[in-house]
């Protein structure tokens, strides 16, 4: 599995993947700055990566576009730090790595995780 961080969430998530032997890269490592999160997505769909973020805006590219990758991560949380939501974080990428690794939008939040396979249809 390989997380590719958005700008919007700190570059200390880099360790903590490491931590958990979970390959990642921020972009700002890798792009620039102020680049479209379309462009953005289509890096990690390219490469292979799955884009962890704190922006509801890629869910919404998955659903309006009917991508069924890159998988998405969305944290839905007010104190996005890794000192406060790592373990709630970890514990999602374990319980829905297979469903990542083929395609997923996964919502985590304090209370609960969600997720919904891709491609997001319109009912």
């Amino acid at each position: 599995m390989k997380i590719l961080i958005d700008m919007n969430l700190s570059p200390d998530w880099v360790a903590v993947f490491e931590r958990y032997n979970i390959s990642s890269v921020h972009w700002s490592t890798i792009g620039d700055p102020r680049e479209k999160d379309s462009i953005i997505m289509e890096w990690a769909r390219t490469n292979g990566y799955i884009v962890f973020t704190h922006d509801l805006d890629f869910g919404s590219l998955l659903a309006a576009t009917g991508a069924d990758t890159p998988s998405v991560i969305q944290v839905r949380t007010q104190d996005i730090l890794p000192s406060s939501i790592e373990q709630i974080v970890i514990s999602s990428l374990n319980q829905f790595e297979s469903s990542l690794l083929t395609g997923a939008l996964v919502t985590v939040d304090q209370a609960k995780s969600r997720v919904r396979i891709l491609p997001i249809r319109r009912e």
